[in-house]
């Protein structure tokens, strides 16, 4: 072919210099160019101050979000160094703000332990920014460098002097990579929070300055992980009042572990590595899963608590109503990708293995009434597991094909190519009959629920595979649950909620919220779990009518238009819209409005379905008091 178009040859190879590459393809080194990827530049620039914070020369963080969304962080710890770095002939700032792979994290003595071990933090912060300023306080002196899309455009220049250390670095970044630059307070409170736990003593503070009423978070926390335990457990009734909690070294691994189990059934493990949270585990969670289930085992078999006609107890009837914090600090770990989500290290697991058999295993036997409590709630879990599994039968579908097993009130759709089904998950036999006449029957499937399903909260698996309304949506969906649950046999990949608006059909949805994030948390992971927005009000003027889907939008139209001839209808449940409306309002592909439900921040999303639908009344209250000035309507 001689088209030249289809030439490939030594001109088709191109070389991206400096930090072309980020900017070419930032997806790599942040993860996305949407709101997680967006808020990963905060937290690269604050991990640099918390490996400060490890090394033992930091004791304040202040992160500050300014007017337009600017990003200043400061931190009171030795400065990046300014002298001239002998191999680049630049000020070593500007190497570690404008070379990849640069920094004091690769073997030397600036940090033992650290999280920023690619030494790619600061300079892909640069590279996706604006504008972005450096202020280093160190030797006596004030020195600042300016910096756009990554390259400077002044250069380091002492502005005064002090005796005091630290780094202030302010950035805007840039929107012409990021989908929305618009920093979300309660996401970074979140992570922000999680650092000041996990080091013990440091004052993280978080300002935003955009609105008049000035918003601020201080965190501060000498219990440290123990600390951390209290506040994933204080919706909850727990075990035993004092967390298990130790600190050792081994080999270079230092190992801090706190666990406090609660009257619950969910486990809760959250790992780290050098303060990065390991969302995906690694060897160090391999570690301590493989000892605890050993050491507990062990234990009950020692003193006969376990009989010896009964099979082990699994990790799984273990951990159950677990809470784990696990913080492990090494000296050169190995990461899963640029965004550090899974530790690879294999001599960790052993050593953590190691570690908690030895340690624990002097606290059981220190703490025997605990010991046996422990033992004695997975023994519960043990039986309560066996009769699961017969639940368990009645959900499962060997093939999704097999249309025969399908729950008989269940109107599924014609096509079997999951990405473009869904399944609407309908409050009450009268909106059901709505929907299902409305509907696209090519690919819309209608579940309708009969009244409120299981608060799985307070429930063990057992007990919820027995309720109808359970096992006809896991019937429904094809997924399996627990560890039978598998992603690849969803039938649908939009699964939406669809309830009045109004208190019950709000109760309905966070129950529903509840289980998916219980026990089908990959759903919502995956993104396939969605709330339907059927409007309130229908305004109507001769053959006119318009919907509005809140009280802003129906004030903004009478302001507009006036109130004059317009006849107004609430509409208290979907029963009340006919075929045609629902659809044209909440079904249509084309105009409708659903919400994806998503998981920014596992701990928090816990905490809330733990107050909301727990036990424990004065949690909830206190919620409820803080946010009822943020309700808008009865949402999650």
């Amino acid at each position: 072919m001689s088209n030249e178009n289809n030439r490939y040859d030594v001109n088709q190879i191109q070389i991206l210099e400096g930090l072309e590459a980020v900017r070419k393809r930032p997806g790599m080194y942040i993860g996305s160019t949407g709101k997680k990827g967006l808020h990963h530049l905060v937290f690269e620039v604050v991990d640099n101050s918390v490996d400060e914070a490890s090394a033992g020369y930091c004791k304040e963080i202040m992160v500050i979000i300014q007017e337009g969304n600017y990003i200043t962080v400061i931190d009171d710890g030795r400065g990046i160094p300014v002298k001239i770095h002998p191999k680049m002939n630049l000020p070593a700032v500007e190497v570690v703000l404008t070379l990849l792979h640069a920094g004091g994290k690769f073997g030397g003595e600036g940090y033992k332990v650290s999280g920023g071990l690619h030494g790619v933090g600061l300079s892909v912060v640069n590279a996706l920014s604006e504008f972005l300023e450096v202020e280093i306080k160190r030797d006596g002196g004030i020195y600042s460098q300016q910096y756009q899309r990554g390259k400077p455009v002044t250069k380091l220049k002492k502005t005064g002097s002090t005796a005091e250390n630290g780094t202030r670095i302010s950035f805007l970044a840039d929107s012409n990579i990021f989908e929305e630059v618009i920093f979300d307070f309660d996401y970074l409170t979140q992570r922000l929070r999680e650092l000041a736990f996990l080091n013990k003593g440091l004052k993280v503070t978080l300002r935003d300055e955009r609105q008049e009423q000035v918003r601020e978070e201080v965190f501060c926390y000498e219990g440290g992980i123990k600390s951390f335990i209290s506040y994933l457990n204080r919706a909850k009734d727990v075990v035993h009042k004092e967390p298990i909690y130790f600190n050792r070294t081994l080999k270079d691994c230092e190992l801090e572990l706190a666990i406090q189990y609660h009257t619950g059934y969910n486990e809760l493990i959250y790992s780290f590595a050098n303060n990065i949270h390991t969302y995906e585990g690694g060897s160090h969670e391999f570690g301590f899963k493989s000892s605890l289930t050993r050491l507990i085992n062990d234990y009950a078999r020692k003193y006969n608590l376990l009989k010896d006609s009964e099979s082990n107890l699994s990790g799984e009837d273990i951990r159950e109503g677990i809470a784990a914090v696990i913080s492990v600090k090494i000296r050169d770990p190995q990461f899963e990708g640029q965004t550090k989500t899974k530790l690879g290290n294999p001599e960790v697991r052993g050593i953590v293995d190691s570690l908690i058999y030895k340690e624990m295993g002097h606290y059981l036997e220190e703490n025997p009434t605990i010991a046996k409590k422990i033992v004695e709630k997975s023994l519960y879990a043990y039986r309560a597991r066996e009769a699961a599994k017969k639940a368990r039968e009645l959900t499962r579908r060997k093939n999704a094909l097999e249309i025969t097993n399908l729950p008989g009130k269940l109107a599924d759709c014609s096509s079997r190519d999951p990405s473009i089904s869904e399944l609407y998950l309908v409050e009450g036999d009268s909106a059901g009959g709505s929907a299902k006449q409305g509907r696209d029957r090519r690919f819309q499937a209608i579940l309708p629920l009969r009244g409120k399903i299981l608060n799985v909260e307070k429930a063990r698996l057992d007990k919820i595979l027995s309720n109808n309304e359970i096992r006809t949506i896991i019937t429904a969906l094809g997924t399996g649950i627990s560890e039978d649950f598998d992603l690849k046999k969803a039938r649908y990949h939009k699964i939406i909620i669809m309830t009045d608006a109004d208190v019950d059909g709000s109760h309905i949805r966070i129950l529903l919220l509840t289980f998916f994030y219980r026990y089908m948390k990959s759903l919502i992971e995956a993104g396939y779990i969605y709330i339907a927005q059927p409007p309130l009000f229908k305004v109507k003027k001769g053959k006119e009518e318009q919907y509005f889907y809140t009280d802003h939008q129906l004030e903004g139209f009478y302001n507009k238009v006036g109130r004059n001839g317009y006849s107004l209808q609430r509409y208290k449940g979907l029963g009340e819209m006919n075929p045609i409306q629902l659809w044209d309002t909440t079904m249509n592909p084309e105009t409708r409005t659903i919400l994806q439900v998503n998981l920014m921040d596992a701990i928090e999303a816990d905490n809330i379905f733990s107050i909301l639908m727990g036990d424990k009344v004065e949690p909830r209250r206190q919620f409820i008091e803080e946010h009822a000035h943020d309700v808008r309507n009865l949402d999650i």
